[in-house]
């Protein structure tokens, strides 16, 4: 029998190793697995690569995370807000390295890791700093339909923590409106997807139509 419900966040986030890529979601404050979060950083796995929409507000969250001195790296869309004092502390120290990446981009990276594809050409960032290597090389480009574009990479997740708001045990998801976001495609890119849900229903209450996130792609 198929059951993916485990009883604790702790057990769903035991084997988390040390150095993994985790693919956090949530827009803002919307689709946040604040749960999970909060169970990494009781967890203990340390130098972290995050790839999430923001470098968290506050001091709790993906904020939290980072102030724990768990995270390495963060590839994000919006590392600076008026409450992300936690993350320009660690960036400005040297503690933390960052990756920018446009929000659309990042998304399709994620989604490019899911579906399989090697790499893909867009024109976001073209002629921009964006548009170079960690190490300042230049990116690949290409002229196409008279549009330069920029060669990238998909992003592949050891580790996606989603928020969902309703699942079964085989672990079928559907979302609450912008709680959404970047869950579905962080749950195809990671080897291993946890996801945290508002109810857990039985099987057959889902609509099939209605579910986002099929269980194939949740771990627990």
């Amino acid at each position: 029998m198929i059951d993916k419900i485990v009883p604790t966040v702790a057990a769903a986030l035991a084997d988390v190793p040390d150095g993994a890529t985790v693919l956090i979601g949530g827009f803002g404050t919307a689709g946040v697995p604040a749960e999970l979060i909060d169970g990494l950083i009781a967890q203990g796995a340390r130098d972290l690569t995050l790839v999430c929409n923001n470098a968290g507000n506050g001091d709790h969250g993906i904020a939290a995370l980072i102030k724990a001195g768990r995270v390495r790296k963060i590839i994000c869309s919006f590392p600076r807000q008026a409450d992300s004092h936690v993350f320009d502390a660690a960036y400005r120290s040297g503690k933390i390295e960052l990756e920018l990446v446009p929000q659309g981009n990042l998304a399709e990276r994620m989604r490019a890791a899911g579906a399989g594809v090697g790499a893909f050409f867009t024109p976001t960032g073209f002629g921009t700093e964006l548009a170079k290597n960690a190490d300042g090389s230049p990116k690949e480009t290409r002229r196409i339909n008279g549009r330069d574009h920029v060669l990238e990479y998909p992003i592949h997740g050891d580790v996606a923590l989603v928020r969902a708001e309703r699942g079964d045990r085989w672990g079928n998801l559907t979302y609450r409106m912008a709680a959404r976001n970047f869950g579905p495609v962080m749950a195809t890119a990671a080897r291993f997807t946890v996801a945290t849900v508002h109810e857990i229903v039985e099987l057959g209450a889902l609509d099939p139509e209605a579910v986002v996130t099929p269980g194939i792609y949740v771990s627990k």
